[in-house]
């Protein structure tokens, strides 16, 4: 089983973003009939690669073609009038028939809360009352998670109730998540909290070697620019200081190409491949194969 995640990052030297989308909504279309578990749509702004800005949109157009495949939205929620949200979460839950989930987070990155306006230093305080105020509009609807990948994260979860779902572990994050739940009346949820060394995006490979020559730089491209916004960040999954493609490869656990026999063993033990098959903007045609190959590994399971 896998879940594929969608960033549409489209460098110049990449594919083009009306065929990155329309992939994004092909891809996630087939994954649900050949073992695909969830759709994961990432969030960011102001990007020179085009990082999606708007996940519900996407989100909208994958549940439409879509019957059983989950949704999860990482959604920065101190962007965000919270009414607003409350209603583009209620149009989703309904296109999607109750499939949708959300990971709400801080933002960590000040360009961002420049563009809207917003002073950085308040994030903590303006996710407080924003999360109130959506909690308010919608207190029944789909499940709510908050991620990060600190001791704030998880009190935070814990003091609304919420799911904590981190890229990232400290010590003491799950006991203190567990703590503020029952110090304001919740059960503990569903948690995540993945070591630094896990792999944020796998490929599946008949040749692996190969395989490197012809994604590597899209997978480089993809590296950089999130060690670009993370750095000095050592607790988040997914983050490397790799500086060339060999780089990539040899030393840094985030981004892996894989054997068939590799992958079947991880899926034949219960694993989950976490998939990008668009990372960096490999076009698709190019991307296709990769993603694939996991779905012939199912049917021969």
């Amino acid at each position: 089983m896998f879940s594929i995640r969608f960033d549409m990052r489209a460098p110049a030297f990449g594919a083009s973003t009306t065929d990155l989308y329309a992939a994004a909504i092909e891809m996630s279309a087939w994954a649900e009939n050949h073992g695909g578990l969830a759709a994961v749509l990432c969030e960011h702004h102001g990007s020179e690669d085009g990082y999606l800005p708007v996940p519900m949109v996407l989100g909208s157009a994958i549940a439409a073609r879509t019957e059983r495949l989950l949704l999860t939205l990482v959604v920065i929620l101190p962007l965000y009038d919270p009414v607003r949200l409350a209603e583009e979460i209620s149009i989703l839950d309904i296109i999607s028939r109750g499939r949708a989930a959300y990971v709400f987070g801080l933002g960590y990155r000040p360009a961002e809360f420049e563009h809207f306006g917003l002073d950085v230093s308040r994030r903590g305080r303006l996710a407080d009352e924003k999360l109130s105020a959506l909690r308010a509009q919608i207190p029944n609807g789909p499940m709510m998670m908050w991620g990060g990948a600190s001791l704030a994260a998880a009190l935070r979860a814990g003091r609304y109730g919420l799911g904590l779902l981190a890229n990232g572990a400290v010590p003491g994050m799950q006991e203190a998540y567990e703590a503020a739940c029952r110090e304001h009346g919740h059960e503990p949820g569903p948690t995540l909290l993945p070591p630094a060394d896990t792999p944020t995006v796998t490929f599946v490979a008949d040749d692996v070697d190969a395989a490197w020559d012809e994604i590597g730089e899209y997978l480089l491209h993809d590296a950089r620019m999130y060690a670009q916004w993370n750095e000095g960040n050592a607790t988040s999954a997914g983050i490397s200081d790799a500086r060339t493609v060999a780089d990539l490869r040899d030393n840094f656990p985030s981004h892996r190409i894989i054997s068939v026999a590799e992958a079947a063993e991880i899926i034949g033990g219960g694993g989950i491949l976490n998939l990008s098959p668009l990372c960096g903007g490999i076009p698709p045609a190019i991307a296709w194969p990769y993603l694939k190959r996991v779905g012939a590994l199912r049917s021969s399971q």
